[in-house]
């Protein structure tokens, strides 16, 4: 993929060209069914072009702190490209996924859940959105500001695309996910999913 800087273009409404997005999936309730059925179920609706590793991760609180009341967690991270609007692509897909996989939002944002899908990464663009969930919870920033802080993020989006430029830092997914390298509380797992 080459590389890109974000233009600052909005595209919340309007779908235009194909676009390279990066969506994480995350699972600790039966993780390994549920991430395996999640990308089953994305590869119906979008044209998946690359599937990463699976890592397994320490779950964290609020506090940023481990969390070992839970069952650790696992993720991975699918590049798709399509012309779908933000709002549209989570709305119609990535919450109906999640909903016909038993997730239910809860105001507890650390809460164990069967399957996660967010979008992580919305080809070069910077957004910030107001999506009402039941939960209560409203907001949307693109590119997600965890994938420069935490590990289980960066390191399947590298995975992806190592080249890809971060349109806010200037700095390829590769360079973000070395800074990770040996981070205590994050292995590859041996589970391998296809799109």
């Amino acid at each position: 993929m080459s590389k890109r800087r974000s233009t600052g273009l909005p595209r919340a409404q309007a779908p235009l060209d194909p676009l390279p997005i990066f969506i994480l999936l995350g699972s600790n309730i039966e993780p390994e069914l549920n991430l395996r059925e999640a990308v089953r179920l994305l590869a119906e609706k979008l044209p998946i072009k690359r599937v990463s590793r699976v890592y397994e991760s320490t779950p964290i609180d609020a506090r940023g702190k481990a969390n070992p009341e839970q069952p650790n967690f696992l993720n991975a991270a699918v590049l798709i490209e399509s012309d779908l609007t933000v709002l549209e692509l989570k709305q119609s897909i990535l919450l109906k996924i999640e909903h016909r996989l038993g997730r239910k939002r809860t105001a507890d944002k650390y809460a164990p859940r069967p399957i996660d899908l967010d979008i992580v990464l919305y080809g070069d663009h910077a957004l910030g959105l107001v999506i009402e969930y039941a939960d209560g919870q409203t907001e949307m920033i693109i590119p997600d500001r965890d994938t420069l802080t935490h590990a289980f993020i960066a390191l399947p989006l590298a995975d992806l695309d190592p080249d890809f430029i971060h349109p806010l830092t200037g700095e390829t997914l590769g360079q973000i996910a070395a800074r990770f390298d040996g981070t205590p509380g994050i292995s590859l797992h041996s589970l391998t999913l296809e799109a």
